[in-house]
């Protein structure tokens, strides 16, 4: 197993799969691989039990700018738009409900000003502030049992898209897969990848491939293969390993609350589950861990690789941990994953949501999770607090925290943009058509929009 191609994509998780449709169906580039080191498709972090199953638009997210969230709603109304026109019957997706939770004097203060003073209320037109007689309308178990005198805000909008990133990753593949030009191969590690005259030449255990271009999109792995080729120098990463509680029943549609100042990761939230609305969902917790992969031992070595042990990674993470905010958050988290200790410490998060959940209603999930790499910057001596991408001679490397699979399909567009450049403009990209078959079916229509959300689950 072995080839020649034009393009050659590492990593079958959503990055890699949307640079894959993107590439196949809409530019006309020879000849394409994707090359899987897994048995299937989307098996790590694209699994729809590894990750927060939320499309992100930054409507609720409260720790974006407006700035950031005017980038991230282009790529969420992309990946919307892809849903609502190869998913009728959702099977990917669902249609949901969802809020940013405001509890108390400070926390309403600070939802009224993100609306009305800083712009937030005009980039999404369908965000609208509700009280707690609306809130108690749409989500009961948060209003049941709370205080009457706590003051309650939400900001809630009806594009609350509920994504199974996994199947969502493979249906990118079977669309691409039509197309004579792809060839998919999964089972198939990348051992090394070298440069030659013509471009680069991957090594794998059933033989070599040859490309002219290649695109890294295997997540905390993507840079540990730009090391090897001498890329990313300044750069180390932070992993992130998130899990999860499971309650029955609880919420119709997703409710965040308010993002703790000066942390990447995302605020906690509840959720009904993307394929089971019985199933509510919170969290994602977030626990530092020395691996690429979550329960794969194997990959602690590929982190040591990543971190590379010399004196401004060393420097970079004493720096980062040190911080007032993050070092206390970093100890709760492990308190998390103790057995019966654990969800006794992670209740009060869920009570901010649903007061009336008591600790014998929770379980910590079992086989959730995967994990996030935090790009940290070495010359800063900081958290970067967006995805990280590595452009380099005829070939990209992508490493995309969160919200990367909200944005893949912004992210492909601007690769294959880049890709056509590597090519010297031997190839056109229609984009035309993309956003056809992608952005343009996006319910632009607030009432159009919420006559899409399912209906809500019965408590």
């Amino acid at each position: 197993m072995s080839g020649q191609y034009d393009l050659v994509i590492v990593g079958g998780g959503i990055s890699g799969a949307s640079l894959l449709y993107t590439t196949a169906k809409f530019t006309d580039i020879d000849s394409i691989a994707l090359i899987e080191k897994e048995s299937e498709i989307a098996a790590i972090n694209s699994n729809h039990t590894n990750n927060s199953q939320t499309l992100h638009f930054g409507d609720i997210e409260t720790n974006y700018t407006l700035e950031k969230a005017e980038g991230v709603k282009t790529g969420a109304e992309l990946l919307a738009g892809y849903l609502e026109n190869h998913d009728p019957d959702r099977e990917m997706h669902a249609k949901r409900s969802k809020m940013v939770l405001g509890v108390g004097e400070e926390e309403v203060e600070a939802l009224e000003r993100r609306y009305h003073d800083e712009g937030f209320g005009d980039l999404f037109p369908k965000l609208r502030p509700i009280g707690r007689e609306e809130i108690a309308d749409l989500e009961p178990k948060v209003v049941e049992g709370r205080d009457p005198d706590t003051e309650l805000l939400a900001l809630q909008t009806p594009d609350g898209y509920v994504v199974d990133y996994g199947a969502t990753t493979k249906s990118f593949v079977e669309e691409a897969r039509e197309e004579s030009t792809v060839d998919v191969y999964t089972g198939t590690e990348v051992e090394e990848i070298t440069k030659n005259t013509e471009g680069y030449t991957l090594t794998t255990p059933t033989g070599p491939f040859d490309c002219e271009v290649a695109v890294v999109a295997a997540g905390s792995h993507s840079l540990q293969i730009a090391k090897e080729l001498g890329y990313g120098e300044e750069m180390s990463l932070l992993p992130v390993a998130g899990s999860f509680f499971l309650g029955e029943d609880l919420l119709n549609g997703k409710v965040y609350t308010l993002q703790m100042k000066k942390l990447p990761f995302a605020a906690i939230h509840g959720d009904a589950d993307v394929h089971d609305p019985s199933v509510t969902r919170f969290g994602p917790t977030a626990k530092l861990v020395p691996a690429l992969e979550r329960g794969r031992i194997s990959t602690v070595s590929d982190f040591l690789d990543v971190f590379g042990f010399n004196a401004a990674s060393f420097l970079s993470y004493a720096n980062i941990l040190a911080d007032r905010i993050l070092l206390p958050y970093v100890l709760r988290n492990l308190l998390y994953d103790v057995p019966g200790v654990g969800k006794r410490a992670f209740l009060p998060h869920v009570q901010k949501v649903v007061p009336s959940v008591e600790a014998d209603d929770i379980e910590r999930a079992t086989g959730y999770g995967g994990v996030r790499p935090q790009i940290v910057d070495t010359s800063a001596k900081s958290l970067d607090m967006g995805e990280a991408k590595i452009v380099g001679d005829d070939i990209i490397f992508n490493i995309t925290p969160s919200p990367g699979a909200s944005t893949s399909l912004k992210n492909a567009m601007r690769d294959t943009e880049t890709l056509l450049d590597f090519f010297d403009a031997d190839y056109e990209f229609d984009e035309d058509a993309f956003r056809a078959d992608t952005i343009e079916n996006f319910p632009r229509d607030e009432e159009q929009s919420a006559q899409l959300v399912d209906p809500p689950a019965s408590h």
